[in-house]
């Protein structure tokens, strides 16, 4: 896993900036009631989303999260006062606190999705909506020639599976209700940037150095692959 306090400073800068961030937030707030008071972004990173989500409702009450302190310094700086530091599987608020809670690109990290599942629910309100990015890493693969060479190298288990997140959802009274997508603007693949990934062994490890070499021999190994489109569920509180 990335070390979040480093990558802190140049985070927004490599996951497509504003323009990602505006696509976020607006399927985010598709999913979230009218009449939501209080809304908990967990792992909010920099706050490049959240602070969107605030702009956007006036009367919404948004709280970031985050573990990372580097993290959470650049979301006050967005969200002076109205961001915490805290452990998505430890929340320190009392139960029903929240009408929302989301939670961007966090699931798919994990070894287990399942306390953090759990906390979400905790804090919501009855009626209250969780909203998560699902299927995060499957989303990247769009049918490009980097997809074709590592298809036999992607791995079997997904934390954030679409299926496995509503089962989970499910043990914690939460109902499916919704889906929307946002595009990844600035998150389509190069060659070259897959190829360090499998060499530092944060993508297909077990294809190694040989495969390596294969993709970024690739033709064009500084051109942007198409961009993914995200997947976001929501689930209902009963």
């Amino acid at each position: 896993m990335l070390d979040y306090d480093k990558e802190a400073d140049r985070y927004d800068a490599t996951r497509g900036g504003e323009p990602r961030a505006a696509s976020a937030a607006a399927a985010l707030l598709a999913l979230v009631p009218e009449d939501a008071r209080d809304l908990l972004d967990v792992a909010c990173g920099t706050g490049i989303v959240t602070s969107r989500l605030a702009a956007a409702r006036p009367g919404l009450r948004v709280t970031g999260a985050d573990a990372a302190r580097g993290m959470t310094l650049r979301a006050a700086e967005r969200l002076p006062g109205a961001v915490v530091r805290a452990d998505a599987r430890r929340l320190p608020f009392p139960a029903g606190s929240f009408d929302a809670v989301c939670a961007v690109w966090l699931l798919h990290l994990l070894d287990d999705a399942r306390p953090v599942v759990a906390e979400a629910a905790r804090v919501l309100r009855p009626g209250g909506v969780f909203v998560t990015t699902v299927d995060k890493d499957a989303a990247r693969h769009v049918g490009s020639d980097i997809d074709e060479l590592t298809a036999h190298c992607r791995a079997a288990h997904a934390e954030d599976g679409a299926e496995r997140v509503s089962a989970y959802a499910a043990e914690h009274g939460l109902d499916p209700s919704g889906t929307a997508l946002f595009r990844g603007h600035g998150q389509g693949r190069t060659p070259r940037r897959v190829a360090q990934y499998i060499r530092g062994g944060r993508l297909y490890a077990a294809g190694g150095p040989r495969l390596a070499e294969r993709v970024e021999t690739l033709p064009g190994p500084d051109v942007p692959r198409r961009e993914p489109d995200f997947t976001l569920r929501a689930f209902r509180r009963r």
